[in-house]
């Protein structure tokens, strides 16, 4: 694993101590030989990034891949059909740079039980992403906080950044027995929504993260497509909203009060 902070590298591209960083993740990219490298990706920075490492390079073709300038970085280009999700691009892409076809429905290798021994019963609500587009009024969380909090739920609300601090304590203000922990690694948070009896949340990575653990989920989409990025997994899951067009209150609640029921 070689750390790539780009969110952060580029708030400050000029500073000395961007550079150094930069320098540094790009000496252990360039450093080992490998039989092959996969961008999954399929944007710019992370072509960039394969062809800065040493091996055949593998991705996707010009009218497969995000962002068509990318393609120009890779050894080898394959053809996978962009109206396919996410996860099955990710995996067809792979079998064919190592040469197998992936059978079956995905298996993430995480262990539920192995994560959390938690005997609380809370909720995690994940309302924060980097794209605005995609997030869920503050009003709406609220409303749903107080649904589940009526069910003697205790609410946690994860943060990354200040911003989605200042959104949890918002949220966590206005609903009883809400609870705003301290920033923390993801191994943590991993823990936390391991142990959790229903996550609802935005179409981020820690939601995606909570469908491969298998908690029960209730995805909510606005400004992405659920038919190519919504979540996977074998845990309970309900998926609500689409592109441009963001659920109800109700309708997110009754969601998860059936998820609440059955789990």
């Amino acid at each position: 694993i070689v750390p790539v902070a780009w969110r952060r590298w580029r708030k400050s591209l000029i500073a000395p101590a961007t550079f150094r960083e930069i320098a540094a993740s790009w000496c252990a990219i360039r450093e080992p030989r490998y039989d092959t490298v996969i961008d999954t990706q399929g944007l710019v920075r992370t072509g960039v990034m394969a062809r800065v490492a040493r091996g055949q390079r593998h991705g996707y073709d010009s009218a497969s891949i995000r962002e068509r300038l990318a393609s120009a970085f890779y050894d080898v280009r394959h053809s996978v059909s962009r109206e396919l999700h996410a996860v099955e691009r990710n995996r067809i892409l792979t079998g064919l740079a190592l040469a197998f076809t992936p059978q079956g429905a995905p298996n993430f290798g995480l262990d539920r039980a192995a994560l959390s021994d938690s005997t609380a019963r809370y909720a995690v609500l994940l309302h924060a992403t980097a794209q605005r587009q995609k997030e869920w009024p503050v009003a709406n969380w609220i409303a749903l906080g107080h649904s589940m909090a009526a069910r003697g739920m205790e609410i946690v609300l994860p943060w990354g950044n200040e911003r989605e601090r200042a959104r949890s304590v918002e949220i966590a203000a206005l609903v009883p027995g809400a609870r705003v922990p301290e920033r923390a690694p993801l191994d943590s948070v991993a823990r936390l929504i391991a142990g959790a009896q229903c996550v609802v949340g935005v179409d981020t990575g820690l939601l995606h993260l909570a469908a491969a653990l298998g908690v029960p989920l209730a995805a909510i989409f606005i400004g992405s497509k659920p038919h190519l990025t919504g979540p996977v997994g074998n845990g309970p899951l309900v998926t609500l909203g689409a592109h441009g067009a963001a659920p109800a209150v109700d309708e997110v609640i009754a969601a998860v009060e059936k998820l609440l029921s059955s789990s």
